[in-house]
């Protein structure tokens, strides 16, 4: 079995990044227990705090005593957690309230939506990720079931992967309803936006007229930077910005970051951690087969790719594995929407 020494280099560059609140720690300290004794303790990669205010000294000596390995703090550039110029905070208010009318949730809370927007757009331009090219997304009061006896990152590099994911599910419509009707409209003007065509068709049930919801839940993420800080993603993400969704509804990123994901990545280019036990309130993911359950306490029964909600899981991985891809656009796709 691999095992990285502290200070030594590693074959891959890359961290926890975990964007959290001072208020946080108990829980933050309860992932990273579980992250060491499943995972780190035998790899020490190092964390990223990322905070929108300065960590307490509290916050900071706490979350170090819980891993051998380097911890760094960093706090969010105002540009990256504020409204920008073309927000009209008057309406994005009167938005909010109808939202809680309609009962969605997190429909008042603007720092969500502050939130949202960050881990969309910034959280990859942070300084304190200049260095890494991999990334793993982590937050408290999490749980981690199953020992992970290899490294995840190595095995994304060596394998051309640039995005995994635990569980997949369809989003609260409510909170999204002229998303889809936006990405169509980027699609228009960038048709080369579309590279795989298999994707775009695990978005959309009826040919693009409308979105599913399907999406990678965004709180547990192992990905390559190299996707978001790519010219085509960034081209999106300004896109989306200036739309003005992420504050006049609720875009949330893991609906931002599926979308780019299954359009511009083939289908060997994503990877269900299908192996790695997972919970968030409410949903589970937990190994099935035989041989991973001898090192996973988790209810294999719970998982949520049984679960409806949860079929985007198996949606995905039913994609034919002869991926159509286009870097010119496709027509009869962008003809449809």
């Amino acid at each position: 079995m691999s095992q990285y020494q502290l200070n030594t280099a590693r074959p891959v560059r890359a961290a926890f990044v975990i964007l959290v609140r001072n208020s946080e720690l108990i829980g933050m300290k309860r992932t990273m227990r579980q992250i060491e004794d499943r995972f780190n303790a035998k790899f020490n990669y190092p964390y990223i705090f990322l905070n929108d205010v300065p960590f307490t000294e509290e916050f900071k000596v706490e979350t170090a005593a819980m891993t051998k390995a380097n911890v760094t703090f960093g706090v969010i550039p105002h540009e990256h957690w504020s409204y920008p110029a073309w927000i009209n905070q008057t309406y994005a208010s009167e938005c909010r309230q109808n939202m809680s009318k309609q009962g969605v949730f997190y429909a008042l809370s603007e720092s969500y939506r502050h939130m949202c927007r960050f881990n969309s757009g910034f959280f990859f331009r942070h300084p304190l990720l200049k260095e890494i090219d991999y990334y793993w997304r982590i937050e408290p009061d999490v749980e981690y079931s199953c020992d992970i006896d290899y490294d995840p990152f190595l095995y994304m590099h060596r394998n051309g992967i640039k995005y995994g994911y635990t569980i997949a599910l369809h989003e609260y419509p409510e909170t999204i309803p002229t998303l889809w009707a936006t990405v169509k409209d980027f699609i228009t003007s960038h048709p080369s936006f579309v590279r795989h065509e298999m994707g775009y068709k695990w978005l959309s049930y009826d040919g693009g007229v409308s979105y599913n919801g399907c999406h990678f839940w965004s709180n547990f993420e192992i990905g390559s930077l190299s996707l978001f800080r790519s010219p085509e993603y960034l081209e999106y993400f300004d896109y989306l910005d200036k739309a003005g969704g992420f504050f006049y509804e609720r875009w949330g990123d893991a609906p931002v970051h599926s979308i780019a994901a299954a359009l511009l990545l083939k289908k060997e280019e994503l990877h269900w951690f299908k192996d790695i036990g997972y919970y968030h309130n409410p949903w589970f993911n937990c190994p099935l087969d035989k041989e991973s359950r001898l090192r996973c306490h988790c209810d294999p029964k719970k998982s949520a790719v049984h679960h409806y909600w949860a079929s985007c899981t198996k949606e995905w991985i039913n994609l034919p594995d002869s991926n159509s891809t286009q870097h010119n656009g496709i027509n009869n796709v962008t003809t449809s929407i």
